[in-house]
């Protein structure tokens, strides 16, 4: 029960944090459905990870195998899976009718993807691992939705020649971002016996973490205040 409730508790605060954020209100229901749809970007996750793993056997050097498992096995998957279902259950739908709700409905999306992805490794690790999965990997999950959901509204209302490149963005931005934050962990791990090196990748993983926070944070007033404006007009 502890492990349950350690895995639950930081998903349900940034869904709150986001969800009050909110100036209208998106249908619970709605919510619930891209949440538990989040459980369904896990297998389809599997599915690609599946497909693109047998790409990796070449990858040796452990620069070479962390890249390509950071951006390829971890980044680009998740990603992809999580923008599949936000697609499939928000593009169409009547209530995506402002710049914020792209934010929303990826954020939710997302908490479901990092719900069941904390679940697994607190079960395996325990209470330091679901602490730091709740300080670093939950926010993380969230302000790569916040990238993702930015540009997928953006996408969404624009009309002009820049509409692909907003959708285009979607995976990418959020993928990127998502492979430099595991690359620095994972190549981390694997220069033990380089402690200069340790110490350049751990400078850089706090640089993204908070690079992530303050882009994020900016992104998500940026479509408030918008939306704001266009209540006004």
């Amino acid at each position: 029960m502890v492990f349950l409730i350690s895995s639950i508790t930081p998903v349900l605060i940034f869904m709150f944090l986001i969800y009050y954020k909110d100036s209208i209100k998106e249908p619970f229901g709605l919510l619930m459905k891209c949440f538990f749809g989040g459980f369904l970007s896990v297998i389809i996750d599997l599915i690609i990870v599946k497909l693109i793993e047998p790409m990796g056997a070449s990858f040796t050097s452990p620069f070479a195998s962390s890249f390509f498992d950071a951006f390829f096995q971890a980044g680009f998957p998740e990603e992809l899976s999580k923008l599949i279902i936000l697609y499939w259950i928000i593009w169409k739908h009547k209530d995506f009718d402002q710049h914020f709700d792209g934010i929303i409905y990826a954020v939710f999306v997302s908490m479901g993807f990092a719900l069941i992805e904390n679940l697994l490794y607190v079960y395996e690790g325990g209470l330091n691992v679901a602490m730091m999965r709740a300080v670093l990997a939950v926010p993380g999950h969230g302000f790569f939705a916040v990238a993702m959901g930015y540009y997928f509204s953006l996408a969404k209302f624009h009309h002009g020649p820049k509409k692909i490149e907003f959708i285009i963005k979607c995976l990418l931005v959020p993928s990127i971002l998502h492979g430099l934050y595991d690359f620095a962990l994972m190549y981390g791990s694997k220069s033990a016996n380089n402690p200069l090196l340790v110490i350049l990748l751990m400078i850089t993983f706090t640089v993204v973490v908070i690079a992530l926070w303050k882009r994020g944070l900016k992104k998500v007033e940026l479509h408030y205040q918008k939306d704001k404006l266009d209540a006004v007009e």
